[in-house]
Order: C-alpha cells, then sequence, then structure tokens
C-alpha cells in the first residue's frame, strides 16, 4: 500500500485538518531507564471503546479466556426474568447492545468477586433513552451481554494478537464509564476540583465532569475544572513533543451518566469532551499547548511524512468507536487503517503501538478485578502490542492497566519520573502514584530488543469476516 492509498483510505472517516505544531522544550529529557527502550521514539495509543477481554478475545488459544471443558463454558450468569443461567455463546452480530456501564454497574456485573451480574444489570438497564449510548441505557431488547466474538469476526485484531502481543490481564483503571479512564488515560485520576488550585481537586470515580454550579450536561453548561496535573505537564517539562488526534462525529455517553436526554454531542478536535478532556486541562492551557489536540486525519499525514510526535493518544468518533450500537466492522476498519499508516511510514522501526478499549462496555468477563485503591481497577479490556520490536505471538499474563502506558512513556521519554505530587513540581491529592502500584506489570516485557526491527505487515482495511448484519 502506497503512501497516497494511506491517505485516502484514512480520510474515508471523514476527517480533515492540519498538523499542529508541538509544544515548547524546557530542560532536556533524561535518558531511557532501560537500554533497549531507546530504540522507541515513538509511542502512540489507540483507544476503542466498550469491550471485554472474553467478549473478543475469550476463545484466543493460550489466553485466559472464558472457562470451559471440552469447548463448552462452565461459567454463567443468572436471567432473574427467565431464572436460566445463560452462558457465554458465539455471537456473531455486527451490531451488539452491550448493557450498562457506570460504577454502580461495575459493583453490580462483579457482584463481590462471583462475576455474575451482567444479565441483570442488562435487563435492568434503562430503555428507550433518547441517546442509546449512555452507560446508563441498554441498546437491545434481549441482552447479548454474554455473547462473544470469534476470530472470523474480527480477523485483523487477532491477527495482530498472533503475530505481536496480545495482552490478557489488562484491566480499566477505574471501575467505572468512559470519561473517568479517558482521565486516567491521560493524567492517572479521575478528579473533581473546586477551583483552579490543584489541592482543591478530590477523588471523583463517576462523576468528574460536575463543576459548582452544573445544571445539567449540555453546550451551555459551565466546563470542568480539571486542575490536576495531567501527563502532558511531564512531557512539556521535559520537551517531550505529544499529539491527541480526535477524529471528529459525535461521541456516546452522556456527560453526566445520569442524563437520560443529552442526545448526540458533537465532537472533534475543537470540542472538548468525555473522550476529549485535555483542553480542559489547565496545564494544556498553560503551557498553550491546546493546538496539539488535533484531528486524525494529521495523525494520518504525520504517520506518513515521518513527523508523529513523541507521544501520541489517538481516539475514535462514535461511527467508528465499536461502543454499541456502533459497528465491530466500522471499528475494525478504522483502527487498520490507522496501524497501516504508521506501518508504511518511516516511523516504524521506532514505535510501539498500544490497543485498547476503555471500558468493558457491560460485557461478560469472567475474571476478578483486582483492587489497587478505591478507584479501581475496572472489568478486563482487551490489549494489543504492535511494535516490530514485539514479542511475536506473545501472551501477556502480567496484570496491567492504563497506568502501564503512562509507566512506559515515562521509562521511554522521562527517566522514570512520575506523576507523583511529592516530586512533579506541581501538588495535588490524589491517593497514590498508579505507575508504582506493586501489581502493575511492566510493558518492557512484552518487546525483544535484541531481535532485528521486524518488517511491517499491513492488513486489508475491510477484510472479509463472518459477522453478520443482523443483531
Amino acid at each position: 500500500m502506497d503512501r497516497s492509498r494511506i491517505l485516502a483510505t484514512v480520510a474515508v472517516v471523514g476527517v480533515v485538518g492540519l498538523a499542529a505544531s508541538c509544544g515548547g522544550t524546557n530542560r532536556s529529557a533524561p535518558p531511557p531507564t532501560e537500554p533497549g527502550f531507546s530504540k522507541i521514539k515513538h509511542v502512540i495509543m489507540i483507544m476503542q471503546e466498550n469491550r471485554s477481554f472474553d467478549s473478543y478475545f475469550g476463545t484466543y488459544p493460550g489466553a485466559d479466556g472464558i472457562p470451559m471443558r471440552d469447548g463448552v463454558p462452565t461459567v454463567c450468569a443468572p436471567d432473574p426474568e427467565s431464572g436460566a443461567c445463560v452462558a457465554p455463546y458465539p455471537d456473531h452480530a455486527d451490531v451488539n447492545g452491550g448493557g450498562p456501564h457506570g460504577a454502580p454497574n461495575a459493583r453490580a456485573d462483579i457482584d463481590g468477586g462471583a462475576m455474575d451480574g451482567f444479565v441483570a444489570q442488562a435487563l435492568a438497564g434503562r430503555k428507550g433513552c433518547a441517546d442509546p449510548n449512555d452507560p446508563e441505557c441498554t441498546n437491545s431488547a434481549t441482552p447479548d451481554v454474554m455473547g462473544y466474538h470469534t476470530a472470523g469476526d474480527i480477523p485483523n485484531y487477532w491477527s495482530w494478537a498472533q503475530h505481536y502481543v496480545l495482552q490478557d490481564h489488562m484491566f480499566e483503571p477505574n471501575a467505572s464509564w468512559s470519561l473517568p479512564a479517558h482521565l486516567f488515560l491521560v493524567s492517572e485520576w479521575s478528579a473533581k476540583c473546586l477551583t483552579q488550585d490543584p489541592a482543591s481537586c478530590h477523588d471523583a470515580l463517576q462523576n468528574p465532569r460536575k463543576p459548582p454550579g452544573y445544571v445539567r450536561a449540555k453546550a451551555s453548561a459551565r466546563a470542568p475544572i480539571y486542575a490536576w496535573t495531567d501527563l502532558t505537564w511531564l512531557l512539556h517539562k521535559y520537551g517531550v513533543s505529544w499529539g491527541y488526534y480526535v477524529a471528529p462525529g459525535s461521541q456516546p455517553d452522556c456527560a453526566d451518566p445520569q442524563d437520560v436526554d443529552c442526545g448526540p454531542v458533537p465532537q472533534s478536535a475543537r470540542t472538548p469532551g468525555i473522550w476529549n478532556p485535555l483542553p480542559w486541562f489547565d496545564t494544556v492551557q498553560q503551557d498553550g499547548q491546546v493546538d496539539d489536540v488535533q484531528p486524525v486525519s494529521s495523525f494520518a499525514r504525520q504517520a506518513v511524512t515521518g513527523t508523529l510526535p513523541q507521544v501520541s493518544w489517538v481516539v475514535p468518533s462514535d461511527r467508528v468507536s465499536e461502543h454499541p450500537p456502533s459497528r465491530v466492522s466500522a471499528g475494525q476498519s478504522y483502527v487498520s487503517r490507522l496501524v497501516d499508516a504508521v506501518m508504511q511510514g518511516p516511523d516504524w522501526d521506532s514505535t510501539a503501538i498500544f490497543l485498547a478499549w476503555d471500558d468493558w462496555g457491560g460485557f461478560y468477563d469472567h475474571v476478578v478485578p483486582p483492587s489497587v485503591d478505591a478507584d479501581g481497577y475496572g472489568l478486563r479490556v482487551p490489549g494489543i502490542v504492535i511494535s516490530p520490536y514485539a514479542k511475536p505471538g506473545y501472551v501477556d499474563h502480567q496484570t496491567l492497566s492504563f497506568d502501564a502506558y503512562d509507566k512506559f512513556i515515562e521509562d521511554v521519554f522521562l527517566g522514570g519520573q512520575r506523576l507523583d505530587p511529592s516530586t512533579d513540581g506541581r501538588p495535588d491529592p490524589r491517593p497514590d502514584v498508579r505507575e508504582d502500584e506493586p501489581l502493575l506489570g511492566d510493558l518492557g516485557n512484552d518487546f525483544d530488543f535484541t531481535q532485528p526491527a521486524r518488517p511491517p505487515l499491513p492488513l486489508p482495511i475491510h477484510p472479509r469476516t463472518t459477522l453478520t448484519r443482523a443483531g
């Protein structure tokens, strides 16, 4: 695939825009903590939406998948309406319903470690919501949360897992929904602040969006106050370039998970939201880096021309997010365009791509999440590492969360500096330093830097699948 085709295929997503300049440099970044990390010049995090590990890789060979005996699941979740216990089953529908996925639903799904609340929560979810993507809503009349997809449904995702690394114990960093997950992704915390003083912030797992005086999640409502420290603060401090790339369209989930009539919310690089929180951070505004939040078309152009920043986050629009009721196939094609663009560009030999899904979306998973603090972890989500230095066909069983991404970035580009209120020069009252949790694994284990850089493996943008349009 040549560069012109890559640009054309990414443009199909409907994104346009110009690349913004990177932030300024304050001081030299320290060397990587491990010698092999010097081969990584670009770290890319592609974040999709609302899938549990078991719903996508529950039958992947060698992974901690759905418990089975002779190919028959040995687990189930009770249906309070029928009295039956519903076992996981293959579901080839391109459009899924999922279930409620806020903090109360996470607690109910986990059910004290029984991992059996999924069907009951899907049945109890609000129906008839004006926004079907509200995290409190259910999107199908008959719950499909026990369904799982197979290799034939999502062949590109399985191919990357087979050729690179699949992480089967990647947990959402928080036991809640999209907005807190995206806040943890960029800042290691989900909080609510009273003023622009970081010391005024406090833990907010479910509703970090609401500032003082907040009424409803409307465009006219006051913007939230995100005064605590995010990772871009350290990146800017040490002159590490970054970009946050947003696909234009709309975003699912109401900004307040208790709202039932927020309707579709427009999304672009210029509209802060639940998937695009960085423009609301005081640090990003004070550092003059709002323009580093860019449209996805800029990512494609920079990948092809070899001008990617050192750190990139890429978030989808509703249509290509895989967030029910969006199509699985549309999300897989969108991600394939992004990955192919990187593979065909000059930065491939120095890149690590991390692909994950932000929360479990109400879908079944059988693994009890570990507890690290009051906020998490949440349920398991799929995690894939794509890199010329990724161990081929490796299944990583380490306990991981999105905190591991920040830890990896800090180790590669910041010499191990952490988002630590006692050392980062901008104190806030976060409960802990997530990157230093003893339970958290090391993403460095997913790489073999002694091997030569492996050539790219571009995949079809629209692969043949066993997905069905009905569902």
